[in-house]
């Protein structure tokens, strides 16, 4: 971390190295005001602190886990209000695992049923595909 001091505070570019989040998401984090607006240097970039550090480090590990912008910003405005109360959070958590495990029972329908498509192919070059009269199915 030799971007980073004391007196200068993150780079645009050392919060992307540090959190793994492209700087155009960074840029959308803050016009959606998800991120804080940084200050900035005489010469105009912006300067995080570690707060924000560990702030934009929340929101990407809440998005790997699915969380969408709106549950982070929920979250994000218990912390800022220190409202935070861990059954709420925890609601939010179990409604969001019930809707990961819907999905997960969509896919395993999917990898069904394109199993099943792929299993009725002939493999060969001949003009009737069963996969394509599958799709073209009205059912």
């Amino acid at each position: 971390m030799a971007d980073i001091t004391n007196a200068r505070g993150y780079p645009i570019g050392a919060m992307s190295r540090e959190t793994g989040v492209n700087i155009e998401t960074i840029r959308y984090y803050e016009r959606i005001k998800l991120m804080p607006q940084p200050d900035r240097t005489a010469g105009g970039n912006r300067q995080y602190t570690h707060d924000q550090l560990k702030r934009l480090s929340f929101i990407k590990r809440s998005r790997e886990l699915g969380f969408s912008i709106d549950e982070i910003r929920a979250m994000l405005t218990m912390v800022d209000q220190d409202g935070v109360s861990c059954g709420e959070v925890h609601a939010m958590t179990v409604e969001h695992l019930g809707s990961v495990k819907e999905k997960i029972r969509h896919l395993k329908k999917l990898e069904w049923a394109l199993t099943g498509m792929a299993a009725e192919c002939a493999k060969g070059d001949v003009p009737d595909c069963p996969i394509i009269e599958t799709l073209f199915d009205e059912r």
